[in-house]
């Protein structure tokens, strides 16, 4: 069976499960270029043919070309998926790739805003018009729930309820995130302003965050926005100011108030605690002295027998 032949299926299926549109592309790109290269230096065009060998081979190559540990890990990780599609077919009996070893990623410390810079943030745009209060709101959004940039366009008025938001997270997995009081306060004020703004407007989508005519937001918009609110703010030009980086914000501020890793590990919607223990690593020394003082043992237990 053809290499080619069985992509084309691979990425049918993906966008019959739904998957997004930035999966599937990295699903059809890694795999494309993987069997392009066994073709061109293997004369492997048949799927029977591809070994544990040959894609250890091909990792090797990657890690020859300095691409960082965590991009090759990504490609092999499509490439696994192409492989058990393979196997859930009965194409193949076992999966080639599954005996190729993750590449040992270093330990980066992920900087995000310091507090200061988040009060600036928050206070920088006027309510004064419906794009200010509306970009206001994905900010506290961003803050206060620490969801993916991509969910947060995916959010629709049924999907804010009366104690929490239902996120449809990565591979369409839903999840709750808590409605707090603290973000109600922009939302209630987002609502009101929404509605007299789309008041006469006829609304074809019934997304949550709307653009000024009316059309769902994108990534790409958020994170203009967001930049945007950075550079009014005066916040350092070596951080990246991104939706991105407010979520490493969220997990940060939920470890230093004590939030155990699992229950933000499902909060950010992480199917691996490892990923989530990224940013306990990142916690500066002080942070973690400060955190380790006010969850004393004595000192509770004190308060206790109280």
């Amino acid at each position: 069976m053809l290499l080619e032949d069985v992509l084309k299926e691979f990425i049918y299926d993906a966008e019959l499960r739904g998957l997004s549109p930035r999966t599937i592309k990295g699903y059809r790109n890694n795999n494309a270029r993987f069997h392009k290269w066994l073709e061109d230096e293997l004369d492997i065009t048949e799927l029977k043919r591809v070994t544990t060998k040959v894609i250890k081979m091909y990792l090797s190559l990657l890690k020859e070309q300095k691409l960082s540990e965590s991009y090759a890990n990504g490609i092999l990780k499509t490439v696994r998926s192409f492989f058990n599609y393979c196997v859930d077919e009965g194409y193949i009996s076992e999966n080639p790739a599954y005996k190729v070893r993750w590449i040992k990623e270093p330990i980066t410390l992920i900087e995000t805003f310091r507090d200061g810079e988040i009060v600036k943030m928050l206070k920088v745009l006027p309510n004064n018009n419906f794009l200010n209060v509306r970009n206001n709101a994905i900010l506290a959004m961003f803050l206060e729930t620490g969801i993916r940039n991509l969910e947060l366009c995916h959010i629709k008025k049924e999907h804010i309820r009366d104690k929490d938001i239902v996120i449809q997270g990565k591979g369409n997995k839903e999840r709750v995130v808590p409605l707090t009081a603290g973000l109600m306060k922009y939302l209630i004020k987002y609502n009101r302003v929404r509605e007299v703004y789309f008041n006469d407007k006829l609304l074809v989508e019934d997304y949550y965050f709307l653009s000024r005519t009316g059309r769902q937001l994108t990534v790409e918009a958020n994170e203009r926005i967001i930049a945007k609110i950075g550079e009014l703010a005066g916040v350092r030009e070596e951080l990246r100011c991104s939706p991105h980086t407010l979520r490493h914000y969220f997990a940060q501020s939920q470890l230093k108030n004590s939030l155990d890793v699992y229950s933000l590990s499902r909060l950010l919607g992480h199917t691996n605690i490892g990923i989530t223990k990224r940013y306990l690593q990142s916690l500066e020394d002080e942070d973690l002295i400060d955190m380790a003082n006010n969850s004393s043992v004595l000192a509770n237990l004190r308060r206790g027998a109280l």
